[in-house]
Protein backbone atom coordinates (compact mmCIF):
# COMPACT_ATOMS: atom_id res chain seq x y z
CA UNK A 1 0.00 0.00 0.00
CA UNK A 2 1.55 3.26 -1.24
CA UNK A 3 1.77 6.55 1.26
CA UNK A 4 -0.99 7.98 -0.13
CA UNK A 5 -3.55 5.11 -0.02
CA UNK A 6 -2.48 4.93 3.49
CA UNK A 7 -3.29 8.07 4.19
CA UNK A 8 -6.45 8.47 2.65
CA UNK A 9 -7.62 5.59 4.38
CA UNK A 10 -6.83 6.76 7.90
CA UNK A 11 -8.77 9.71 6.87
CA UNK A 12 -11.83 7.95 5.35
CA UNK A 13 -11.39 5.96 9.11
CA UNK A 14 -10.90 9.45 11.24
CA UNK A 15 -14.23 10.70 9.18
CA UNK A 16 -15.86 7.46 10.05
CA UNK A 17 -15.47 7.64 13.45
CA UNK A 18 -15.93 11.26 13.66
CA UNK A 19 -19.38 10.36 12.29
CA UNK A 20 -20.40 7.67 14.97
CA UNK A 21 -19.13 10.27 17.83
CA UNK A 22 -22.06 12.63 15.95
CA UNK A 23 -24.41 9.94 15.97
CA UNK A 24 -24.13 8.99 19.56
CA UNK A 25 -23.77 13.03 20.23
CA UNK A 26 -27.32 13.16 19.15
CA UNK A 27 -28.64 10.25 21.02
CA UNK A 28 -27.43 11.87 24.15
CA UNK A 29 -29.12 15.30 23.40
CA UNK A 30 -32.64 13.36 22.54
CA UNK A 31 -31.98 11.41 25.95
CA UNK A 32 -31.28 14.45 27.80
CA UNK A 33 -34.78 15.82 26.10
CA UNK A 34 -36.64 12.56 26.66
CA UNK A 35 -37.26 11.62 24.28
CA UNK A 36 -34.63 8.54 24.21
CA UNK A 37 -35.70 6.60 21.14
CA UNK A 38 -34.77 3.11 22.17
CA UNK A 39 -38.03 2.89 24.43
CA UNK A 40 -40.39 3.01 21.99
CA UNK A 41 -41.89 -0.41 21.87
CA UNK A 42 -44.97 -0.09 19.56
CA UNK A 43 -45.75 1.25 16.41
CA UNK A 44 -48.86 0.38 14.25
CA UNK A 45 -47.48 -0.76 10.60
CA UNK A 46 -50.98 -1.02 8.21
CA UNK A 47 -49.03 -1.85 5.00
CA UNK A 48 -45.62 -2.42 3.24
CA UNK A 49 -43.86 -0.13 0.79
CA UNK A 50 -44.23 -2.99 -1.87
CA UNK A 51 -48.10 -3.05 -1.73
CA UNK A 52 -48.00 0.40 -1.66
CA UNK A 53 -46.56 0.87 -5.23
CA UNK A 54 -48.31 -2.07 -6.43
CA UNK A 55 -51.41 -0.97 -5.64
CA UNK A 56 -51.34 2.11 -6.44
CA UNK A 57 -54.67 3.13 -8.11
CA UNK A 58 -56.70 2.01 -4.97
CA UNK A 59 -54.51 3.50 -2.38
CA UNK A 60 -54.25 7.17 -4.06
CA UNK A 61 -55.24 9.58 -1.62
CA UNK A 62 -56.11 7.07 1.44
CA UNK A 63 -53.70 7.05 4.97
CA UNK A 64 -51.29 4.77 5.19
CA UNK A 65 -49.18 3.62 7.97
CA UNK A 66 -45.45 2.54 7.26
CA UNK A 67 -41.70 2.12 9.05
CA UNK A 68 -38.37 1.12 8.11
CA UNK A 69 -34.90 2.53 7.42
CA UNK A 70 -33.96 6.14 6.24
CA UNK A 71 -31.66 5.22 3.16
CA UNK A 72 -31.75 8.55 1.58
CA UNK A 73 -33.03 12.14 2.01
CA UNK A 74 -32.80 15.47 0.18
CA UNK A 75 -33.48 18.55 3.05
CA UNK A 76 -34.60 21.56 1.32
CA UNK A 77 -35.78 24.43 4.07
CA UNK A 78 -39.26 23.95 5.02
CA UNK A 79 -40.11 20.62 3.07
CA UNK A 80 -37.72 17.48 2.59
CA UNK A 81 -37.54 14.27 0.71
CA UNK A 82 -36.20 10.70 1.85
CA UNK A 83 -36.36 7.30 1.21
CA UNK A 84 -37.38 4.49 3.83
CA UNK A 85 -36.68 0.66 3.13
CA UNK A 86 -38.55 -2.00 4.88
CA UNK A 87 -38.80 -5.68 4.31
CA UNK A 88 -40.18 -5.03 0.59
CA UNK A 89 -38.41 -2.41 -0.98
CA UNK A 90 -38.09 1.31 -1.03
CA UNK A 91 -40.77 4.44 -0.60
CA UNK A 92 -40.42 7.97 -0.90
CA UNK A 93 -41.67 9.89 1.38
CA UNK A 94 -42.81 14.23 1.47
CA UNK A 95 -42.46 15.74 4.54
CA UNK A 96 -42.81 19.57 4.86
CA UNK A 97 -42.68 21.19 8.05
CA UNK A 98 -46.13 23.06 7.96
CA UNK A 99 -48.25 19.53 7.80
CA UNK A 100 -46.14 17.87 10.90
CA UNK A 101 -45.43 21.22 13.04
CA UNK A 102 -42.00 22.86 13.43
CA UNK A 103 -40.69 20.53 16.29
CA UNK A 104 -41.39 17.16 14.32
CA UNK A 105 -39.60 18.69 11.10
CA UNK A 106 -36.59 19.82 13.43
CA UNK A 107 -36.28 16.23 14.43
CA UNK A 108 -36.58 14.69 10.83
CA UNK A 109 -34.02 16.92 10.32
CA UNK A 110 -31.97 15.50 12.96
CA UNK A 111 -32.39 12.35 11.88
CA UNK A 112 -29.38 10.21 10.19
CA UNK A 113 -28.83 7.47 7.39
CA UNK A 114 -29.36 4.45 8.95
CA UNK A 115 -32.61 5.55 11.63
CA UNK A 116 -35.70 3.62 11.65
CA UNK A 117 -38.68 5.98 11.47
CA UNK A 118 -42.76 5.79 11.15
CA UNK A 119 -44.07 7.67 9.08
CA UNK A 120 -48.07 8.09 8.16
CA UNK A 121 -49.58 10.02 5.55
CA UNK A 122 -51.30 9.87 2.38
CA UNK A 123 -50.46 8.16 -0.76
CA UNK A 124 -49.86 10.57 -4.06
CA UNK A 125 -48.02 10.82 -6.91
CA UNK A 126 -45.25 13.71 -7.53
CA UNK A 127 -44.91 15.91 -10.06
CA UNK A 128 -41.90 13.54 -11.56
CA UNK A 129 -44.38 10.56 -11.34
CA UNK A 130 -43.53 8.86 -8.53
CA UNK A 131 -45.48 7.20 -5.99
CA UNK A 132 -44.68 8.82 -2.42
CA UNK A 133 -46.25 9.22 0.88
CA UNK A 134 -46.95 12.97 1.84
CA UNK A 135 -46.21 12.60 5.57
CA UNK A 136 -48.70 14.17 8.70
CA UNK A 137 -46.80 12.05 11.09
CA UNK A 138 -43.11 11.26 11.98
CA UNK A 139 -41.50 9.76 14.90
CA UNK A 140 -38.04 8.19 15.36
CA UNK A 141 -38.19 4.65 16.09
CA UNK A 142 -34.68 3.50 16.86
CA UNK A 143 -30.97 5.32 15.86
CA UNK A 144 -28.66 3.74 13.95
CA UNK A 145 -24.92 4.31 15.42
CA UNK A 146 -22.94 2.90 12.57
CA UNK A 147 -22.70 4.37 9.22
CA UNK A 148 -23.88 2.29 6.57
CA UNK A 149 -21.61 1.67 3.70
CA UNK A 150 -21.76 4.20 1.10
CA UNK A 151 -24.23 4.05 -1.46
CA UNK A 152 -22.71 3.95 -4.55
CA UNK A 153 -19.99 1.51 -3.71
CA UNK A 154 -22.01 -0.60 -1.32
CA UNK A 155 -20.85 -3.65 0.77
CA UNK A 156 -18.72 -5.59 -1.60
CA UNK A 157 -15.92 -7.15 0.80
CA UNK A 158 -17.14 -10.92 0.77
CA UNK A 159 -15.69 -11.33 3.81
CA UNK A 160 -17.86 -8.85 5.08
CA UNK A 161 -20.76 -9.60 3.94
CA UNK A 162 -20.76 -12.67 5.11
CA UNK A 163 -19.97 -12.20 8.84
CA UNK A 164 -22.39 -9.02 8.98
CA UNK A 165 -24.97 -10.20 7.05
CA UNK A 166 -27.48 -7.98 8.76
CA UNK A 167 -25.54 -5.07 6.53
CA UNK A 168 -25.53 -7.21 3.38
CA UNK A 169 -29.27 -6.96 3.72
CA UNK A 170 -30.00 -3.12 4.65
CA UNK A 171 -27.78 -2.36 1.56
CA UNK A 172 -27.90 -5.20 -1.00
CA UNK A 173 -31.40 -5.74 -1.80
CA UNK A 174 -30.28 -8.85 -4.07
CA UNK A 175 -29.46 -10.70 -1.09
CA UNK A 176 -32.53 -9.91 0.59
CA UNK A 177 -34.45 -11.55 -2.53
CA UNK A 178 -31.82 -14.48 -2.34
CA UNK A 179 -33.71 -15.17 1.30
CA UNK A 180 -37.03 -14.69 0.31
CA UNK A 181 -36.73 -17.14 -2.51
CA UNK A 182 -35.20 -19.49 -0.03
CA UNK A 183 -38.49 -19.70 2.19
CA UNK A 184 -40.42 -19.95 -0.68
CA UNK A 185 -38.08 -22.87 -2.13
CA UNK A 186 -39.33 -24.47 1.52
CA UNK A 187 -42.32 -23.70 1.68
CA UNK A 188 -42.98 -25.31 -2.28
CA UNK A 189 -41.35 -28.42 -1.14
CA UNK A 190 -43.84 -28.84 2.38
CA UNK A 191 -46.81 -27.97 -0.07
CA UNK A 192 -46.09 -31.16 -2.09
CA UNK A 193 -45.14 -33.35 0.62
CA UNK A 194 -48.03 -32.54 2.58
CA UNK A 195 -50.15 -32.95 -0.19
CA UNK A 196 -48.76 -36.28 -1.00
CA UNK A 197 -49.55 -37.61 2.73
CA UNK A 198 -45.82 -37.17 4.34
CA UNK A 199 -45.98 -35.62 7.97
CA UNK A 200 -43.27 -33.40 9.26
CA UNK A 201 -41.09 -35.14 12.02
CA UNK A 202 -38.35 -33.92 14.51
CA UNK A 203 -35.37 -36.03 15.32
CA UNK A 204 -32.53 -35.85 17.86
CA UNK A 205 -29.63 -33.75 17.01
CA UNK A 206 -26.84 -35.05 19.55
CA UNK A 207 -26.70 -38.68 19.15
CA UNK A 208 -24.48 -41.20 20.72
CA UNK A 209 -24.00 -43.22 17.38
CA UNK A 210 -23.63 -40.46 14.49
CA UNK A 211 -25.34 -42.64 11.54
CA UNK A 212 -26.74 -42.41 8.42
CA UNK A 213 -23.68 -41.51 6.06
CA UNK A 214 -20.21 -41.58 6.01
CA UNK A 215 -18.95 -38.27 7.80
CA UNK A 216 -16.71 -36.67 9.80
CA UNK A 217 -18.84 -35.55 13.32
CA UNK A 218 -18.54 -32.93 15.96
CA UNK A 219 -17.94 -33.84 19.66
CA UNK A 220 -19.32 -32.41 22.03
CA UNK A 221 -20.70 -33.31 25.89
CA UNK A 222 -23.35 -33.75 27.79
CA UNK A 223 -22.77 -32.27 31.39
CA UNK A 224 -25.66 -33.30 33.66
CA UNK A 225 -25.11 -37.38 32.17
CA UNK A 226 -21.32 -37.27 31.46
CA UNK A 227 -21.53 -38.20 28.76
CA UNK A 228 -19.44 -37.79 24.61
CA UNK A 229 -22.25 -37.27 22.23
CA UNK A 230 -21.85 -36.04 18.26
CA UNK A 231 -23.73 -33.43 16.47
CA UNK A 232 -25.81 -35.51 14.18
CA UNK A 233 -24.29 -36.05 10.23
CA UNK A 234 -27.65 -37.04 9.37
CA UNK A 235 -31.52 -37.99 9.68
CA UNK A 236 -31.65 -41.62 8.34
CA UNK A 237 -31.84 -43.57 10.93
CA UNK A 238 -34.49 -42.50 13.43
CA UNK A 239 -36.59 -41.82 10.41
CA UNK A 240 -36.37 -45.31 9.54
CA UNK A 241 -37.19 -46.60 13.31
CA UNK A 242 -40.26 -44.13 12.75
CA UNK A 243 -41.21 -46.27 9.85
CA UNK A 244 -40.86 -49.63 11.53
CA UNK A 245 -43.12 -47.71 14.12
CA UNK A 246 -45.89 -46.98 11.47
CA UNK A 247 -45.86 -43.72 10.09
CA UNK A 248 -45.91 -44.52 6.67
CA UNK A 249 -44.31 -41.05 5.38
CA UNK A 250 -42.47 -38.95 7.31
CA UNK A 251 -40.01 -35.73 6.22
CA UNK A 252 -38.10 -33.35 7.89
CA UNK A 253 -35.82 -29.83 7.02
CA UNK A 254 -33.13 -30.63 9.62
CA UNK A 255 -29.54 -28.99 10.28
CA UNK A 256 -26.71 -31.44 10.11
CA UNK A 257 -23.23 -31.12 11.07
CA UNK A 258 -20.34 -32.96 9.05
CA UNK A 259 -16.60 -32.07 10.21
CA UNK A 260 -15.28 -31.77 6.98
CA UNK A 261 -13.66 -29.09 4.26
CA UNK A 262 -15.58 -25.80 3.43
CA UNK A 263 -15.88 -24.74 -0.71
CA UNK A 264 -18.41 -23.03 -2.69
CA UNK A 265 -20.20 -26.56 -2.59
CA UNK A 266 -19.85 -27.02 1.36
CA UNK A 267 -20.38 -25.81 4.50
CA UNK A 268 -19.61 -28.05 7.68
CA UNK A 269 -23.46 -26.74 9.03
CA UNK A 270 -25.84 -26.63 6.63
CA UNK A 271 -30.33 -28.15 6.06
CA UNK A 272 -30.42 -31.52 5.02
CA UNK A 273 -33.92 -32.45 3.61
CA UNK A 274 -34.69 -35.94 4.68
CA UNK A 275 -37.71 -38.24 4.01
CA UNK A 276 -38.90 -41.70 3.69
CA UNK A 277 -42.12 -44.01 2.15
CA UNK A 278 -43.00 -46.95 2.55
CA UNK A 279 -44.43 -49.70 0.06
CA UNK A 280 -41.78 -47.73 -2.37
CA UNK A 281 -38.13 -47.87 -3.83
CA UNK A 282 -35.71 -45.85 -5.26
CA UNK A 283 -37.54 -45.64 -8.69
CA UNK A 284 -40.46 -44.03 -6.63
CA UNK A 285 -38.04 -41.61 -5.01
CA UNK A 286 -36.65 -40.53 -8.47
CA UNK A 287 -40.31 -39.60 -9.99
CA UNK A 288 -40.65 -37.87 -6.55
CA UNK A 289 -37.24 -35.96 -7.03
CA UNK A 290 -38.43 -34.82 -10.51
CA UNK A 291 -41.62 -33.46 -9.28
CA UNK A 292 -40.20 -31.76 -6.35
CA UNK A 293 -37.57 -29.65 -8.11
CA UNK A 294 -40.32 -28.91 -11.21
CA UNK A 295 -42.58 -27.58 -8.79
CA UNK A 296 -40.06 -25.72 -6.84
CA UNK A 297 -38.55 -24.10 -10.05
CA UNK A 298 -41.67 -23.05 -11.09
CA UNK A 299 -42.80 -21.81 -7.92
CA UNK A 300 -39.71 -19.48 -7.03
CA UNK A 301 -38.48 -18.67 -11.21
CA UNK A 302 -41.68 -19.36 -12.93
CA UNK A 303 -40.47 -21.52 -15.42
CA UNK A 304 -38.57 -24.80 -15.62
CA UNK A 305 -35.79 -23.85 -17.87
CA UNK A 306 -33.42 -22.36 -15.14
CA UNK A 307 -30.44 -20.11 -15.62
CA UNK A 308 -27.33 -20.88 -13.52
CA UNK A 309 -24.23 -19.06 -13.81
CA UNK A 310 -25.03 -18.67 -17.44
CA UNK A 311 -25.90 -22.14 -17.91
CA UNK A 312 -29.53 -22.66 -19.09
CA UNK A 313 -30.94 -26.32 -17.41
CA UNK A 314 -34.02 -27.81 -17.99
CA UNK A 315 -36.15 -29.07 -15.31
CA UNK A 316 -39.40 -29.77 -17.68
CA UNK A 317 -37.82 -32.72 -19.55
CA UNK A 318 -37.54 -36.19 -17.93
CA UNK A 319 -34.00 -36.61 -15.82
CA UNK A 320 -31.89 -39.08 -17.49
CA UNK A 321 -31.32 -42.11 -15.60
CA UNK A 322 -28.23 -44.01 -16.31
CA UNK A 323 -25.72 -46.36 -14.06
CA UNK A 324 -22.70 -45.55 -12.34
CA UNK A 325 -20.93 -48.47 -14.21
CA UNK A 326 -22.64 -46.95 -17.69
CA UNK A 327 -21.78 -43.57 -17.21
CA UNK A 328 -18.09 -43.99 -16.13
CA UNK A 329 -17.54 -46.39 -19.60
CA UNK A 330 -19.74 -43.55 -21.55
CA UNK A 331 -16.71 -41.05 -20.26
CA UNK A 332 -13.58 -43.57 -19.99
CA UNK A 333 -14.38 -46.85 -21.98
CA UNK A 334 -13.74 -48.65 -19.12
CA UNK A 335 -16.79 -51.55 -18.55
CA UNK A 336 -16.00 -52.19 -14.95
CA UNK A 337 -18.67 -54.96 -15.27
CA UNK A 338 -16.77 -56.68 -17.08
CA UNK A 339 -13.07 -56.14 -15.53
CA UNK A 340 -11.46 -58.01 -12.41
CA UNK A 341 -10.57 -56.09 -9.09
CA UNK A 342 -7.13 -56.48 -9.97
CA UNK A 343 -7.61 -55.04 -13.51
CA UNK A 344 -9.51 -52.02 -12.01
CA UNK A 345 -6.20 -51.29 -9.43
CA UNK A 346 -4.36 -51.34 -12.59
CA UNK A 347 -6.01 -48.99 -14.06
CA UNK A 348 -6.10 -46.98 -11.57
CA UNK A 349 -2.41 -47.22 -10.92
CA UNK A 350 -2.10 -45.97 -14.86
CA UNK A 351 -3.96 -42.80 -14.54
CA UNK A 352 -2.21 -42.37 -10.59
CA UNK A 353 -5.39 -42.80 -9.16
CA UNK A 354 -4.82 -44.04 -5.17
CA UNK A 355 -6.03 -47.02 -4.07
CA UNK A 356 -5.71 -47.44 -0.37
CA UNK A 357 -5.56 -50.97 0.67
CA UNK A 358 -8.95 -51.09 2.16
CA UNK A 359 -10.42 -50.19 -1.10
CA UNK A 360 -12.95 -52.96 -2.92
CA UNK A 361 -13.73 -52.87 -7.20
CA UNK A 362 -16.54 -50.94 -6.38
CA UNK A 363 -14.81 -47.85 -4.24
CA UNK A 364 -12.23 -48.19 -7.48
CA UNK A 365 -15.32 -47.27 -9.54
CA UNK A 366 -16.56 -44.54 -7.30
CA UNK A 367 -12.70 -42.98 -7.89
CA UNK A 368 -13.86 -43.20 -11.75
CA UNK A 369 -16.71 -41.34 -11.62
CA UNK A 370 -15.54 -38.65 -9.07
CA UNK A 371 -12.54 -38.44 -11.63
CA UNK A 372 -13.93 -38.32 -14.78
CA UNK A 373 -18.23 -38.25 -15.24
CA UNK A 374 -19.33 -35.79 -11.85
CA UNK A 375 -17.70 -32.42 -13.74
CA UNK A 376 -20.31 -33.30 -16.82
CA UNK A 377 -23.55 -33.82 -15.33
CA UNK A 378 -24.58 -30.44 -16.00
CA UNK A 379 -28.16 -31.62 -16.92
CA UNK A 380 -30.07 -33.19 -14.34
CA UNK A 381 -29.28 -36.82 -14.46
CA UNK A 382 -29.55 -39.62 -11.58
CA UNK A 383 -26.49 -41.87 -11.53
CA UNK A 384 -28.29 -45.28 -10.43
CA UNK A 385 -26.52 -48.86 -9.03
CA UNK A 386 -23.82 -47.74 -6.96
CA UNK A 387 -21.43 -50.43 -5.52
CA UNK A 388 -22.27 -51.40 -2.40
CA UNK A 389 -19.38 -50.84 -0.76
CA UNK A 390 -20.01 -46.73 -0.37
CA UNK A 391 -23.95 -47.57 -0.03
CA UNK A 392 -23.86 -49.41 3.54
CA UNK A 393 -27.89 -48.45 3.88
CA UNK A 394 -29.46 -49.78 0.53
CA UNK A 395 -30.67 -53.11 -0.66
CA UNK A 396 -28.38 -55.07 -2.84
CA UNK A 397 -29.48 -55.01 -6.51
CA UNK A 398 -31.41 -57.94 -7.57
CA UNK A 399 -29.26 -60.31 -9.69
CA UNK A 400 -26.03 -58.14 -9.22
CA UNK A 401 -25.19 -58.80 -5.20
CA UNK A 402 -22.05 -56.30 -5.87
CA UNK A 403 -24.50 -52.87 -6.95
CA UNK A 404 -27.40 -51.62 -5.05
CA UNK A 405 -30.40 -49.75 -5.31
CA UNK A 406 -29.19 -45.91 -4.79
CA UNK A 407 -28.91 -43.12 -6.78
CA UNK A 408 -27.63 -39.65 -6.29
CA UNK A 409 -29.15 -36.75 -8.31
CA UNK A 410 -26.97 -34.26 -10.21
CA UNK A 411 -26.92 -31.29 -11.76
CA UNK A 412 -24.27 -28.50 -12.67
CA UNK A 413 -21.79 -31.12 -11.69
CA UNK A 414 -23.36 -31.06 -8.19
CA UNK A 415 -24.96 -33.70 -6.29
CA UNK A 416 -28.22 -32.72 -5.62
CA UNK A 417 -29.93 -35.67 -4.06
CA UNK A 418 -29.26 -39.11 -2.81
CA UNK A 419 -31.69 -42.13 -2.31
CA UNK A 420 -32.11 -45.71 -2.12
CA UNK A 421 -34.33 -48.91 -1.69
CA UNK A 422 -33.46 -49.01 1.67
CA UNK A 423 -32.11 -51.72 3.67
CA UNK A 424 -34.67 -54.20 5.88
CA UNK A 425 -32.90 -56.71 6.47
CA UNK A 426 -31.10 -56.25 10.06
CA UNK A 427 -28.88 -59.48 9.47
CA UNK A 428 -27.69 -57.93 6.40
CA UNK A 429 -27.65 -54.36 8.02
CA UNK A 430 -25.46 -55.54 11.01
CA UNK A 431 -23.07 -57.34 8.38
CA UNK A 432 -22.50 -54.35 6.37
CA UNK A 433 -22.49 -52.26 9.90
CA UNK A 434 -19.26 -54.49 10.93
CA UNK A 435 -17.68 -53.93 7.71
CA UNK A 436 -17.93 -50.38 8.03
CA UNK A 437 -16.21 -50.88 11.59
CA UNK A 438 -13.45 -52.53 10.02
CA UNK A 439 -12.74 -49.72 7.38
CA UNK A 440 -12.85 -47.88 10.70
CA UNK A 441 -10.04 -50.07 12.06
CA UNK A 442 -7.86 -49.75 9.08
CA UNK A 443 -7.91 -45.80 9.38
CA UNK A 444 -11.46 -44.86 7.23
CA UNK A 445 -12.25 -42.20 10.37
CA UNK A 446 -15.68 -41.23 7.75
CA UNK A 447 -16.83 -45.16 8.04
CA UNK A 448 -20.09 -45.30 9.92
CA UNK A 449 -20.49 -47.48 13.05
CA UNK A 450 -22.82 -50.11 14.43
CA UNK A 451 -25.78 -48.38 16.00
CA UNK A 452 -27.42 -51.43 18.02
CA UNK A 453 -30.47 -49.57 19.08
CA UNK A 454 -30.75 -49.19 14.87
CA UNK A 455 -30.24 -52.72 14.37
CA UNK A 456 -33.04 -53.99 17.20
CA UNK A 457 -35.97 -51.52 15.62
CA UNK A 458 -35.18 -53.00 12.15
CA UNK A 459 -35.61 -56.42 13.94
CA UNK A 460 -39.38 -55.36 14.45
CA UNK A 461 -40.11 -55.21 11.21
CA UNK A 462 -39.34 -52.78 8.52
CA UNK A 463 -41.72 -52.65 5.36
CA UNK A 464 -39.89 -52.09 1.82
CA UNK A 465 -39.35 -48.01 1.95
CA UNK A 466 -37.79 -45.77 -0.48
CA UNK A 467 -35.45 -43.05 0.98
CA UNK A 468 -34.16 -39.71 -0.01
CA UNK A 469 -31.88 -36.71 0.82
CA UNK A 470 -32.51 -33.51 -0.56
CA UNK A 471 -29.17 -30.88 0.16
CA UNK A 472 -31.20 -27.86 0.41
CA UNK A 473 -28.58 -25.40 0.21
CA UNK A 474 -27.48 -26.80 -3.48
CA UNK A 475 -31.04 -26.30 -4.55
CA UNK A 476 -31.43 -22.64 -3.50
CA UNK A 477 -28.08 -22.63 -4.91
CA UNK A 478 -29.46 -23.28 -8.68
CA UNK A 479 -32.77 -21.38 -7.99
CA UNK A 480 -31.27 -18.12 -7.09
CA UNK A 481 -28.04 -18.31 -9.60
CA UNK A 482 -25.89 -18.22 -6.64
CA UNK A 483 -21.92 -19.00 -6.94
CA UNK A 484 -21.53 -20.05 -3.75
CA UNK A 485 -23.26 -21.95 -0.97
CA UNK A 486 -22.57 -19.18 1.49
CA UNK A 487 -24.33 -16.90 -0.78
CA UNK A 488 -27.72 -18.67 0.30
CA UNK A 489 -26.72 -18.97 3.93
CA UNK A 490 -27.55 -16.10 6.11
CA UNK A 491 -25.15 -17.06 8.78
CA UNK A 492 -22.31 -19.18 7.10
CA UNK A 493 -19.41 -21.19 9.02
CA UNK A 494 -16.58 -18.09 9.42
CA UNK A 495 -13.41 -18.04 11.37
CA UNK A 496 -13.55 -15.43 14.14
CA UNK A 497 -10.88 -12.29 13.63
Amino acid sequence: MSVQEQHINNDTELEITGQMKNRRDKLRELQDAGHDPFRHVLYDVDISSGEVLSRFDELEGTEQSLAGRIMTRRIMGKASFFNIQDKAGRIQVYIKRDDVGEETYAAFKHCDIGDIVGVKGKVFKTGTGEISIHADTFILLSKCLRVLPEKFHGLTDQETRYRHREIDLIVNPEVRETFVKRSRIISSIRELLDREGFIEVETPVLQTVPGGASARPFLTHHNALDLDMHLRISLELYHKRLIVGGLDRVYEFGRVFRNEGMSVKHNPEYTLLELYQAYTDYNGMMDLVERMFRKAALDVTGSMIVNYQGTELDFGKPFKRISMSDAVLEHTGIDFMKISFEEAKSLAKERHLTVEPRYGKGDILNMFFDEYVEKHLIQPVFIMNHPIEISPLAKRLPGNPDYTERFEGYIYGREMSNAFSELNDPIDQRGRFEYQESLRAAGDDEAQRIDEEFIEALEYGMPPTGGLGVGVDRLVMLLTDSASIRDVLLFPTMKPL
